[in-house]
């Protein structure tokens, strides 16, 4: 989430970004959140922290109702947020990594920003540009409305074709299918 506080620099001033990132994994964490969200703050008063969790239906309203939705998760095995918010039909700006890979498309559904990772940390070696390509993707999102509502849509299709349960019932029978045919 620290990535998505670092690119508000470099959004429009007047942009609304609501931040939705409770239960820090530690105390460290949280301060060094609450501070670049101060910092934010300074640079477009629009900005909202949510700190705490928030229950599913208010996730449904944040992303049935944003502009953009933004994951800039440096690790994510499946990237179950995103499949969420293209349910909603928000268009997606998500860090090209992990499980995200297999859930946003690029240019169809949302933009993948990809990033060098630290072989360590899994933290990108060049964060301030990892910032800026964010902001670079939100604001083609953000001034192209069209663009972002097409891509709502086809997210939105995207989840009902593969990843609703009846989608992945017909996978599975598939698979068995498959599995039993060879094995005849």
């Amino acid at each position: 989430m620290t990535h998505l506080v670092d690119a508000i620099q470099y959004l429009p001033k007047d942009v609304q970004v609501v931040l939705c990132a409770g239960a820090p994994d530690t105390p460290e964490i949280e301060q060094e959140m609450r501070e670049l969200v101060a910092k934010a703050k300074s640079i477009n008063p629009n900005v909202t922290w949510v700190e705490g969790m928030i229950t599913k239906t208010e996730a449904i309203q944040f992303y049935s109702n944003c502009a953009v939705f933004c994951c800039p998760s440096v690790y994510e095995p499946f990237g179950i947020i995103n499949l969420e918010a293209m349910a909603c039909r928000a268009p997606v700006v998500a860090s090209a990594t992990g499980g995200i890979l297999e859930v946003v498309v690029q240019d169809e559904t949302g933009y993948l920003v990809p990033f060098e990772q630290d072989s360590t940390t899994s933290f990108p070696t060049h964060p301030e540009q990892f910032a800026k390509d964010l902001a670079a993707r939100l604001n083609e999102l953000l001034e192209d409305p069209e663009k972002a509502s097409s891509f709502g849509e086809a997210g939105r299709k995207r989840v009902e074709a593969k990843f609703a349960w009846s989608a992945i019932a017909k996978q599975t029978l598939e698979l068995y299918e498959k599995l039993v045919a060879e094995r005849q």
